[in-house]
Order: structure tokens, then C-alpha cells, then sequence
């Protein structure tokens, strides 16, 4: 790190990158800029601070000063989850747990070794320290001039502001305000030894500072209006409650209070902390606080700021436990109120309070946090007269875009650019590492595409990922994802849509590739990716495209359980990446990567970063009906019902709530004016109308179920690995429960069935299917052939269920009833890990009944039905039951 002294140099203004302010997030962007950058280029990093890397949060020398997050959650770079902790051990404690707190002091060293160790790389941008302050900032010639305290002005194609606020004294009286006792910034100021001290404000700041100030022989004040100190976390941790339904869809601060203490009620009788409630708000935060209007915003910084700051910022448990032991000692003394007035003795400040307390102090500790309006930094409020900048949303910080951009009287293609506290008046939560460490990725990203002459914003995706391509490509593609969001037709259409806008569109290219591949619709799925490298040879990718492009390699051309764990590494760096999550996620589709807990795992992680989306409301219900949480999954699919009618993940666990429910009617009539308003457009409409026939089945009603089989479920309407899925699973159904025993169309529906799945199905779950495909058309040898080719699968779910499942169903058509009877007990109890719903997997078990009926068992065969009727009414059981008790053969 060299520090730079020479004057300006015109003509290297067009490479040069100026960052204002050193702290962490001065100094996250300069690391990434360094890096990004080629040695032509030049970061100029000025902050008037001696060190780097620090600011006010990590400037401390003391290690009893921890950090308020756990060391698994401080990384420094988005993409790298370990790579804070994995330093740790390298440089600090080589045991270092990922739920450990670190000192502050130690992640300042480390923020401050990522920029060194980037200016170590002779190819890397040059960085220059300048130790001075910026007093003021101006366009001039396409780029700025920056102007030193030292006298120095820097021309530079770009600027980043990445100041913090210093604290205020406003709130001290005139006696005190000049008084040298005042310690009007405490991370620069030293607090006397001797003497009692008062303390004004309660946050992490007086924490840290009350620990550091402790004395055996000394009292600390501590004065504040509210007496609301920080929460501590609670170890072990409790994961994260998603946030409630609709939640950012509210824009009325008393509403959103009810719905937001409704949740922390829920949240802490289900899990016993009110924690997980307010860390699962964390992805929608910056939402809710758009959506209010001007005055909610500055209402809730009056009346609700204090409350959520102490339950948001919480305390590491050490740090409590120190506290709480100086308070328990006597050696703290808390005061609800605030500084009266303050009157200056020769050995001591005599302060008294608004309640009449007199409290004799040797100092007054300022620990009321940075001021929030730029009226209180000299350089935001000379950029404020001259136009650059402008007031945050409520007074606080600066205004900025999305993307960090600042608002002012700039054009938009000239890169001025803020991150953290400057804007936390348009995100309200942006002062905290998990926040900046992305913010500075971002700006950073922003800055080296304009140094290397990108003057356009590129397009992004719905959940804010970068396109690299054409705003009309973009266009396409975002339509050809809406869709595969919304489980519609025409997905692949649209991404060939948008690679002919574009050829050189490497993310439709590889979206292309992927889906071919996982959906088996087409065979050009090689032809697509060859063309997706072709164009990534041309193209300055985003890193989440080069990610996606590297997962969608890995999975197409290597074997199975190597390409999943490539395709689900890149989710879990980029969980926003809706598509790669559609194939991750198993859906209507049966498709996915995953199945059982390893799924709901999944996409509960995605909470975090989705919030309260529609789509991911979809896809949460549906992990909530396979847990059998009704309510919960209604509530959700009914939420992303209202905010998009057509989306079908929503539809389908709706579905299976009416279904497992046993609310038949009700289901059958939603059901079926979804089908008739929404489903021409759906994708796997066959599906949605196999749970209509369901319906109709539970509800013995044999002739709707024939009128609906040949309206929207016989060959002629339904193709490919559907039509064994759906249409000839509900054949085989309608036999074994006697609501369908004669003309069943079971020939047709085979011929129509894709070959290789009644002879290799690519999964257990298709191969469950195809087995009662073929036990439905009588076909033994097959069943036989199928039994002996999973017996030898190296998959142990087609060894462990799959072969002995054909092997029960052989005996089923060969009226073995016996045998029969005691393969499929078995198999009953261990079906989980097929995948699928429990719905779809009940079919066997309606096999079950049907060989124990035929083998007169009937007792047994009416158990099953007994525990099947506890959970849900169905008018076709109960008739089975009663059938079997009376002993009247199966079938009808």
C-alpha cells in the first residue's frame, strides 16, 4: 500500500477511481475495485484517519469489544460464506467456531489484509492512501475533481462515498458543549481513569463503553429516554422464521406494527424465541421501509426506531454477560430520562436530569450514535448547495438508486456512487456487514464496467440479477421466466425467442441447455450450450451468469450426483437465481435435485432471501402440505394466489391441502375453475386435472371421473412421461378401489408412455409409476424385467423400494394375494424417499387394500382404510370399508 502525495496528473484522470472514506466499506470497495481493475488504472483511497480498514466500528484496540454478529456471518465477500472464518483461523485462533464472536479489533485487521493482499498483485490496479479530507467534489470535463484538505485536487472518472456520520452533541447543553470533559466521540477520546462517568445514549456503543470504562472503585451513569438496552443472541441460534404473507405489501405503519407483533406472537409460541421473527424480516426489511409513506417513515424513527433497534442489534452473549455482571456488581446505574443541565466544577461536571437527579461525574460520554442528516457533515452539505446530492427519504443520509447511484443533478452515466450509511435513509437497515459487504461488491461492479467504457446500466432479471445482453433480449427472457415461475407453457419459446434478439446472450443459451436437459423435450440441449461458451468467449459476464454457466457445464456433462451438487452450490451462492432454484426444487414437474427434508431444507434457507415473494410463497406452501402444516400452507398459497392468480406452485399446494384435508367439494370446485380460467396456459396441465379426477374419485363419483379421463387426461390430450404420471396412475387407481374395473384404457395409455421409461426410468419416483403402468395392463415379464434391473440399480432407493414394489405388484397379477399382501406392507412403510406427494405415493397403498381384500384379510385391509378416514372423510372409502367388513370381494 503506497501513500500518495504528488499532485494531480490530467491525463490520467479517465483511470482513476477516487473512494471517500476508509472504513469498512471504503475499503471493501478499493479491495474489489483494486481487484477488478488492470494496473492501468489507479484507486485513490482518502480518509484523514491514520488507519485503514477501521472507521468508528472497529477502530477499538480493546478485545473484550466484540462483534454483534457471529464470525459464520461476517464474511467480507458475498460469495465466499467462510472466508472471515477461515482467516480467522489462519490469522487470529486456529479453533475459531463459525458461532463464536470475534473482537471488532480483529475484523478490522482483516478488512484492512484484504486490501493489502489486493495491492500485492503486480496486475492489479494501483492503490494510492491519501490521509486527508475531502471538502469538496465537482463535475468537471465527463468526469470529477476532488478536493483535498491538504490542497491537492485528483481528477477521476468515478467517485464512491463511503463516509460515515460522526456523532452529534446537539442535545448538550451550553455549559457542557465547550467543556473539555465532554467526550464528544469516544472511539478518539479517552475517558478519564478516575472519577464516576455519565454515559448518554443505550446502544452497543455505551456497551462496549461501559466495559471498557469499569472500575472497581467507579460508578457508570447511563442516560437515556427510553432505558432500552440491546437484546443478546441466544445460542444456539433459531433459524429464521420466514416473514408473514403480504407483509410488504403493506403501506401503513399501524398496520404494519399489528401484523409485524401478530408474527413475533406466532413465532415465539412456536419456537419459544421472538428472535427468528425479527432476523426473518431481514430480507424484506429495506420493502417494508419503502412502502411507507413520508410521514409513517419519520413516525416510525420517533416511536418505533429505539424499540427495533435493540431487538435487531443484539449484543454477543460474552458482551451481555459482562455487562450484566458490572450491573449485577453495583458498578452500573441506569436513569430513564435526559440531560437537564450541566454545571462545570474545578474537579468534577455536576450534571442533574429532567427527573432531578444530581449525579457528579469526571466526564460525559457521548454514545448517542452518528447524526443521520447530511446537515451535520460539512462535505454532504457543500455537495447538497452545489446539486450533487440531496436528502435521503426522511432526512436521513443521501438519496441513491437500487444500485447505489447517487440522485442528484448528475447525468446518470457518470459513476457517483455511496454505500452504507449515506444510504440509509432509502434502505434503513445499511450500516451492518452482511449489508455493506454487498453494497460494495455492487458499487465496485458498477465502477469497473464504466472505467472500461460501459456508460448503460444492464437489464436485470425479476429478483435484480444482471443480464449481460440487450434490454429487448432481457425483455424476452424475464417473460420466458415469468412463465416458468408461473408453471406456464411456452418457456423454451421464450428463451429461443430471446437468444434470436441476441446470439450472443450466454444466460438464455445455458437456461436453454439446462431445461432441455432436466424436461428431455428436446434433444438441442448440446447445441445450446456449445452456443452459450461460443458467446461467453465474447462477453463480460456478471459472476452470477459465469456461475451459472460453470453449474449448468458441470451438470450436463458429468454424472448424476456431480452435476447436482454443481447446480446447488451455485444456489446457495446465488439463492435469487430463480431459475437454477426451478430445477433444484422439485415440482409438478418431478424433477428437482433434491426430495423429503433435504427440500423443505432447501427452500426454507431461501427465505432469507426472498421474503415474502409471491413465487417463493408458492413454493414454501408446498413444503408446508408435505409437513402436513395446513393452515400455514393455505395461508401461503392463498397469499401467492392474490398477488399472482396464475401461479401454479401455489395452485398445486392448494391442491393437496383440499385434498389431504378431505375438503373434496370445495376443492373440486376451485379446482376446476382454475383449470377452466388459468389451466390452457399452464404447463403439466394434466396434473391439476388429476387432482380434480382425485376429487371426484374420494367422492365415488365414477362417471365424473370417466367424463374428466376422456376430456383432459386419455392419450389423446396428455403426451410424454405424463401421460404414465397422471393419466395411467389414475387407471390403476380407479381398478384396485373398484370405481373403474371394466374397458379400463390402459393399452393406449401405454403406447403412448416414453420406452425408456417402462424399461429404465431415469428416477425411482418415475419408476413407481411405470411399475403400476405395467401391473395395470397385466404385464408380469415386464414388472419382472423392471424388478431385476432395480435390484441392480447402484441408486439404493430403486434396490431398497423400487424392485421389491415390482416385485409385489407381480404378484398382484398373478393373484398371489398372500404374497402380495406381505411385499406391499412392506414397501407401504418405507415409500418416502420414491419422491413425489403423498398423494401420488398413495396409490400403492390403494394396492395394499385392494390384495388384502382379495386374500380376505379383511380386518387388515380395514385398518388401513381406518387410519386413512382419521385423517380425511372420502365417501369411496368409506364404502371400501364397509365392503371389506361385510367381506363382499373387491371391486365394484
Amino acid at each position: 500500500m503506497s501513500d500518495g502525495s504528488d499532485g494531480m496528473v490530467t491525463n490520467e484522470g479517465d483511470c482513476r477511481v477516487v473512494v471517500v472514506g476508509a472504513g469498512a466499506g471504503g475499503a471493501l470497495v478499493a479491495t474489489h475495485l483494486v481487484t477488478a481493475l488492470s494496473s492501468r488504472f489507479r484507486v485513490e483511497l482518502v480518509d484523514p484517519a491514520p488507519t485503514t480498514g477501521r472507521g468508528q466500528a472497529y477502530s477499538t484496540t480493546d478485545d473484550r469489544h466484540l462483534l454483534n454478529v457471529p464470525a459464520s456471518g461476517m464474511t467480507a465477500f458475498p460469495r465466499d460464506p467462510e472466508h472471515f472464518l477461515r482467516w480467522l483461523r489462519n490469522h487470529h485462533d486456529p479453533k475459531f467456531q463459525p458461532h463464536e464472536f470475534a473482537p471488532r479489533a480483529v475484523f478490522g485487521r482483516y478488512v484492512e489484509s484484504l486490501l493489502t493482499t489486493a495491492t500485492e498483485f503486480p496486475g492489479n490496479a494501483r492503490l494510492v492512501r491519501r490521509q486527508a479530507e475531502v471538502v469538496d467534489i465537482s463535475e468537471a470535463g465527463g468526469g470529477f475533481v476532488v478536493e483535498l484538505s491538504d490542497g491537492d485536487r485528483i481528477e477521476a472518472r468515478a467517485v464512491v462515498l463511503a463516509t460515515s456520520s460522526k456523532p452529534g452533541t446537539g442535545w448538550a447543553p451550553a455549559e457542557l458543549a465547550d467543556d473539555p470533559r465532554l467526550i464528544a466521540d469516544p472511539w478518539t477520546q479517552p475517558i478519564p481513569e478516575v472519577g464516576d462517568v455519565l454515559m448518554l445514549g443505550s446502544g452497543l456503543t455505551m456497551v462496549d463503553l461501559v466495559i471498557s470504562a469499569d472500575r472497581p472503585d467507579r460508578t457508570v451513569h447511563v442516560v437515556s429516554r427510553t432505558d432500552a438496552v440491546p437484546h443478546p443472541h441466544v445460542l444456539p441460534t433459531t433459524p429464521p422464521v420466514p416473514p408473514p404473507p403480504g407483509v410488504t405489501r403493506i403501506q401503513d405503519l399501524d398496520a404494519l406494527r399489528s401484523t409485524i407483533a401478530a408474527h413475533v406472537d406466532t413465532t415465539v409460541e412456536a419456537t419459544g424465541d421472538w428472535r427468528a421473527a425479527i432476523d426473518g424480516l431481514r430480507p424484506v426489511t429495506a420493502q417494508l421501509w419503502r412502502g411507507l409513506p413520508e410521514a409513517d417513515k419519520r413516525r416510525f424513527i420517533a416511536e418505533d426506531a429505539r424499540s427495533w433497534d435493540v431487538h435487531r442489534h443484539r449484543m454477543a452473549p460474552a458482551t451481555a454477560r459482562r455487562f450484566d455482571a458490572i450491573a449485577t456488581a453495583g458498578r452500573l446505574q441506569r436513569h430513564r430520562g435526559t440531560i437537564a443541565a450541566v454545571r462545570a466544577g474545578d474537579h468534577a461536571l455536576h450534571v442533574t436530569l429532567d427527573d432531578g437527579t444530581e449525579l457528579r461525574v469526571a466526564a460525559v460520554v457521548n454514545c448517542t450514535g452518528p447524526v443521520g442528516s447530511i446537515a451535520a457533515d460539512p462535505l454532504m452539505t457543500r455537495l447538497a448547495q452545489t446539486g450533487l446530492v440531496r436528502p435521503g427519504p426522511a432526512g436521513l443520509g443521501i438519496d441513491t438508486a437500487d444500485d447505489g447511484r447517487i440522485l442528484g443533478t448528475l447525468p446518470e452515466h457518470l459513476p457517483f456512487l455511496a454505500v452504507g450509511s449515506l444510504r440509509r435513509g432509502n434502505l434503513w437497515e445499511s450500516t451492518a456487514m452482511p449489508e455493506i459487504r454487498e453494497q460494495a461488491y455492487d458499487v465496485a461492479r458498477v465502477v469497473s464496467r464504466s472505467m472500461h467504457g460501459e456508460s448503460r446500466r444492464r437489464p436485470v432479471d425479476p429478483y435484480g440479477l444482471t443480464l449481460s445482453t440487450s434490454a429487448d433480449a432481457a425483455e424476452r427472457y424475464n417473460a420466458a421466466l415469468g412463465r416458468l415461475l408461473r408453471l406456464q407453457d411456452g418457456v423454451e419459446d421464450g428463451l429461443a425467442a430471446a437468444v434470436a434478439e441476441d446470439e450472443g446472450f450466454v444466460q438464455a443459451h445455458a437456461a436453454l441447455a439446462l431445461l432441455g436437459h432436466e424436461w428431455g423435450t428436446n434433444n438441442h440441449w448440446q447445441a445450446s450450450l456449445r452456443a452459450a461458451h461460443r458467446a461467453a468467449a465474447e462477453r463480460h459476464l456478471d459472476d452470477r451468469e459465469s456461475s451459472f454457466l460453470d453449474a449448468v457445464t458441470t451438470r450436463l456433462r458429468t454424472d448424476e450426483a456431480t452435476g447436482a451438487a454443481a447446480l446447488l452450490r451455485h444456489v446457495r451462492l446465488f439463492p435469487r437465481d430463480a431459475l437454477a432454484v426451478s430445477v433444484a426444487v422439485p415440482t409438478v414437474a418431478f424433477g428437482g435435485l433434491t426430495s423429503g427434508s433435504q427440500t423443505a431444507a432447501l427452500v426454507e434457507s431461501l427465505g432469507r432471501s426472498y421474503g415474502d415473494d409471491w413465487w417463493y410463497a408458492g413454493q414454501l406452501a408446498f413444503v408446508r402440505q408435505d409437513q402436513e402444516r395446513w393452515a400455514e400452507a393455505e395461508e401461503l398459497a392463498s397469499y401467492a394466489l392474490s398477488v399472482e392468480p396464475a401461479s401454479g406452485h401455489a395452485v398445486h399446494a392448494r391442491a393437496h391441502v383440499f385434498y389431504e384435508t378431505g375438503d373434496h367439494v370445495a376443492g373440486l370446485a376451485w379446482l376446476d375453475e382454475w383449470i377452466r380460467s388459468r389451466g390452457p396456459e399452464a404447463n403439466h396441465r394434466s396434473h391439476f386435472s388429476w387432482h380434480a379426477a382425485l376429487h371426484e374419485l374420494m367422492q365415488d363419483d365414477v362417471e365424473a371421473v370417466r367424463r374428466r379421463y376422456a376430456r383432459e387426461l386419455a392419450p389423446s390430450v396428455v403426451s410424454g412421461s405424463r401421460v404414465v404420471v397422471d393419466s395411467g396412475a389414475l387407471l390403476w387407481r380407479g381398478r384396485v378401489t373398484g370405481a373403474w374395473t371394466d374397458d379400463l384404457p390402459v393399452g393406449e395409455v401405454r403406447a403412448q408412455a416414453p420406452t425408456e421409461w417402462l424399461t429404465a426410468p431415469p428416477t425411482p419416483f418415475a419408476a413407481m409409476h411405470s411399475a403400476v403402468l405395467l401391473a395395470a395392463d397385466g404385464d408380469a415379464a415386464a414388472l419382472s424385467r423392471l424388478a431385476d434391473e432395480s435390484a441392480r440399480h447402484e441408486d439404493r432407493v430403486f434396490r431398497d423400494v423400487v424392485a421389491p414394489l415390482c416385485a409385489g405388484l407381480v404378484s398382484v397379477v398373478e393373484e398371489r394375494w398372500n404374497a402380495a399382501s406381505a411385499t406391499l406392507t412392506s414397501v407401504v412403510a418405507t415409500m418416502a424417499p420414491l419422491g413425489g406427494s403423498k398423494a401420488q405415493r398413495e396409490v400403492v397403498e390403494d394396492t395394499l387394500v385392494f390384495a388384502l381384500a382379495m386374500a380376505d384379510r379383511n380386518a387388515e385391509a380395514a385398518a388401513v382404510l381406518d387410519e386413512r378416514l382419521s385423517r380425511r372423510s372420502s365417501a369411496l372409502d368409506a364404502r371400501r370399508r364397509a365392503a371389506v367388513v361385510a367381506g363382499v370381494p373387491a371391486g365394484r
